[in-house]
């Protein structure tokens, strides 16, 4: 049995300056703002939700099937896609789009300008749940707004129980709304500044959100997280990677651990714990599909942060 992961397909387009954007904006020009940035190195990743959730998962051993929408440039993404031995029958082309994409520009302090450009993404509702086979749990992970809400009402009448992960795409629905996507998965899963929108747009506090669902998982970060499950409060601890690199992608990452230990029966401890070692081992990388370990090291590195194994 599957597990069918709708949400996006993107490249991440990230420039370097070699300077600071503070040197060369003028405050008292913010109104008639006009800026060109030379950008020396740039590289282009391969992410987006579903992608790299599906990439974290298939590392783990687990049967993610994507569902998402594409635009005409997307034959190199196909292409590794074939190569990770990732089925892409319910990726859909929708002719004259492109590929969802964000071009991020960096200076030496960190600071970043990026601008996100959605393209085929806006077409998820083309999908449909309802055309893929042989699946037992499902995510809705940021996508097109429409195809977002369309999707979980699909998991929710086809009996599929799903993970709800409105990440990035919050802002997007009202409180009511929310509710209502809430209303229809069996899971849900964000981090600690998306819980405090999620507690502002519904008027619920986290306590009253985990009574809607099996589980509420709440991510702090370098501090853990919580999952609120069966009237208990779980703290998961984080685990310490091998080195800070890059934080693009660790959520996703954290989602395939999860959607492994859901699908797979773990408890809730062994499940947040995967899921935070996944977070851990991809922080690591830059780009979200840049780690690489075989199930076995996955296991080895359970052990050592744990002290119990986790298959």
């Amino acid at each position: 049995m599957h597990t069918l992961i709708c949400g996006s397909i993107a490249y991440d387009n990230i420039m370097v300056f070699h300077d600071h954007f503070k040197n060369h904006i003028l405050p008292d020009k913010i109104h008639i703002l006009n800026v060109s940035f030379l950008v020396p190195d740039m590289r282009r990743e391969f992410g987006g939700c579903a992608g790299n959730i599906a990439y974290s998962l298939e590392m783990l051993g687990g049967s993610p099937l994507i569902m998402a929408t594409v635009g005409d440039d997307f034959q190199p993404y196909a292409y590794r896609l074939e190569k990770l031995r990732l089925s892409s029958r319910h990726v859909r082309h929708v002719p004259d789009t492109f590929t969802a994409q964000a071009f991020i520009t960096t200076d030496l302090a960190d600071n970043q300008i990026t601008a996100f450009h959605p393209g085929a993404m806006n077409h998820s509702h083309a999908n449909s749940v309802t055309h893929a086979k042989d699946v037992s749990l499902g995510i809705v992970s940021p996508d097109g707004r429409e195809g977002m809400l369309q999707h979980a009402q699909e998991f929710h009448e086809a009996g599929i129980p799903f993970v709800f992960d409105p990440g990035q795409g919050l802002p997007m629905f009202s409180g009511a709304e929310l509710l209502r996507l809430i209303g229809f998965a069996d899971y849900l899963t964000v981090n600690d500044y998306e819980a405090q929108m999620l507690q502002e747009k519904t008027g619920l506090t986290v306590d009253s959100l985990a009574k809607l669902v099996k589980a509420l998982v709440v991510t702090l970060g370098a501090e853990g997280s919580v999952i609120h499950a069966d009237g208990r409060r779980i703290e998961i601890p984080s685990v310490t990677p091998d080195d800070v690199v890059d934080p693009t992608g660790c959520g996703d990452a954290f989602r395939a651990g999860l959607l492994y230990g859901i699908a797979h029966g773990m408890d809730w401890e062994q499940t947040g714990r995967l899921a935070s070692l996944m977070g851990a081992l991809k922080i690591a990388h830059r780009g979200g599909q840049n780690h690489h370990y075989t199930r076995a090291e996955i296991g080895e590195r359970y052990r050592a942060a744990f002290g119990d194994s986790v298959w």
